[in-house]
């Protein structure tokens, strides 16, 4: 594997104003991405996960600058991202592709299919219209959709089918990054295996990487290198997937591994020790922000905030006592 990186976080932030009171008089900031540091490198599959409402899809949005970020940077291939407007950002934005959670609401309803894999290569003026036909239907293909699929609504399609729609028009402009935003979690539990699968043959075929983001901490290690885990706008622990499974350091962490429900009913179960709710990110608690619910909490996790530093090799975690 490459040891220079596809895409770079530096810092990475983005907020959100809010105002309260009748006249809306009282500013606030609600802070979904808090100082995020990653690097992705070619041809793997880094993990993003946590709770609802942690900030990983708003993690993904920024980094294909769905949303503007407020601070930070966004390296890919080495340029700044953050820095780009227009053609420049047109043109990046041909190199990262994103797949979203919920497949029906990301595909126009008023299109067949065939003009829905064909609008990205049409908007890049990339080939000539028959060659741009052609095409979506050799995608169709790729996803395991049959040809006929081309003239039919969204709407006509299973869930799962509709998804595999969704990757085709992400594959349309033979992206070098994926961004899956949930890709499996609005799906039946008979059809995630198949999504999945079907990723990870894409990503083999065509060399493609993936930032995966899910909830589900099992079904993100099955398809990543690396896990990242995320606790309200924090990254709290980065490190190989195997290691994060089985060796957690950070206490959110091992309580995300301990809430897995195991297959056999004999195995033992590790009691969960988190209490209370996440707390809300306009009034984030000082130090730590684990803290309120952390059972290893002392004073110093109240008053300073931890450093995220390695603890074994690749394995970083953001904890006083990890």
């Amino acid at each position: 594997m490459s040891t220079t990186p596809l895409l770079q976080t530096v810092d990475l932030t983005k907020s959100f104003p809010i105002t309260r009171g009748f006249f809306g008089q009282k500013h606030l900031r609600l802070v979904a991405v808090d100082r995020v540091n990653l690097s992705v490198y070619p041809g793997e599959t880094l993990g993003v996960v946590g709770e609802s409402g942690c900030g990983k899809s708003t993690l993904g949005l920024t980094i294909m600058r769905l949303y503007e970020s407020t601070s930070g940077s966004i390296l890919f291939q080495g340029q700044d991202l953050s820095a780009l407007e227009g053609t420049a950002l047109r043109k990046a934005r041909r190199e990262m592709q994103m797949i979203f959670q919920d497949p029906f609401a990301s595909l126009d309803p008023r299109m067949r299919v065939h003009e829905i894999l064909r609008e990205p290569l049409d908007i890049h003026e990339i080939g000539t219209p028959a060659g741009r036909e052609a095409e979506a239907r050799r995608l169709l293909d790729i996803v395991g959709l049959p040809s006929d699929a081309a003239q039919r609504f969204p709407n006509e399609f299973s869930g799962g089918q509709q998804q595999r729609i969704g990757i085709a028009r992400a594959l349309a402009l033979r992206p070098k990054l994926l961004i899956c935003d949930e890709p499996v979690s609005a799906l039946d539990v008979s059809v995630q295996a198949q999504i999945l699968n079907l990723l990870r043959d894409l990503q083999e075929e065509f060399n493609l990487t993936y930032i995966f983001i899910a909830h589900n901490i099992a079904v993100t290690g099955f398809m990543s290198r690396r896990i990242g885990v995320m606790y309200l706008g924090r990254l709290v622990e980065i490190g190989p997937s195997k290691t994060i499974v089985t060796e957690p350091l950070h206490p959110y962490t091992q309580a995300l591994i301990a809430a897995v429900p195991k297959p056999d009913p004999k195995a033992e179960k590790i009691k969960r020790t988190l209490t209370g709710d996440v707390p809300s990110p306009i009034a984030r608690p000082s130090g730590c922000p684990f803290h309120p619910r952390c059972p290893l909490a002392q004073e110093i996790c109240r008053s300073e905030e931890p450093v995220t530093r390695e603890i074994k090799p690749e394995h970083l975690a953001a904890c006083h006592f990890a």
